[in-house]
């Protein structure tokens, strides 16, 4: 059972199609008490840092996505979602997130390519990690976005994309992943990637 966090402002019909698609069952959680009985979590999420985690507090969900992932159960935030993992934001003015990665998602510089990234974008990565089972590297994934996450340990860093520099397209830390790019709008990449997030086993 997958459950998706619904807190008012996220991609969540597309991301539960796509979920279905790919044999999962899937729960809605918009109470802190049906994040907390959650085997699998995932964060979805459209727009604007600050908002996504005022939109959190409001619905008293912030500690329990804390707690939940504390406790070992796998936690998939996906674009702003995965944002929302960091411990700060600089996106319009200085903002805090969940803190269960360290380090700060910043915006790209001034002087590089057209923001915000918007499109399809390969994809670079060795392999060596179970969510990136049968994902060739140098595959496209469709991407909106302009702000990007910087982890304090680079090798939470999986997979990397560039768009005028290199940056982060996938983290792992432990039972926390991250996906910057919409699996849900890239195809067989995005469904190979929901996949197997939904049959991973919980990390020991």
């Amino acid at each position: 059972m997958i459950t998706l966090i619904d807190y008012g402002g996220s991609n969540l019909r597309s991301v539960h199609k796509a979920l279905e698609f790919v044999g999962a069952s899937v729960a809605i959680a918009t109470t802190a008490g049906q994040i907390a009985r959650a085997e699998k979590l995932i964060l979805p999420g459209v727009g604007a840092f600050g908002a996504g985690m005022k939109a959190l507090r409001q619905r008293d969900l912030e500690q329990a996505i804390r707690e939940r992932a504390s406790q070992g159960v796998p936690l998939l935030g996906i674009c702003l979602g995965m944002q929302l993992l960091f411990e700060r934001s600089e996106e319009m003015g200085q903002h805090t997130g969940l803190g269960l990665v360290a380090g700060c998602v910043e915006r790209f510089p001034a002087g590089g390519p057209k923001i915000p990234h918007m499109g399809w974008n390969q994809i670079e990565h060795d392999g060596s990690h179970p969510l990136l089972a049968g994902l060739p590297s140098g595959a496209y994934a469709y991407f909106v976005h302009s702000y990007f996450c910087r982890p304090a340990e680079p090798a939470t860093i999986i997979a990397h994309a560039g768009y005028g520099q290199p940056f982060a397209a996938i983290i792992v830390q432990d039972n926390i992943y991250g996906i910057q790019f919409h699996p849900e709008k890239s195809q067989q990449v995005g469904l190979t990637l929901l996949r197997n997030f939904v049959e991973m086993g919980q990390p020991t």
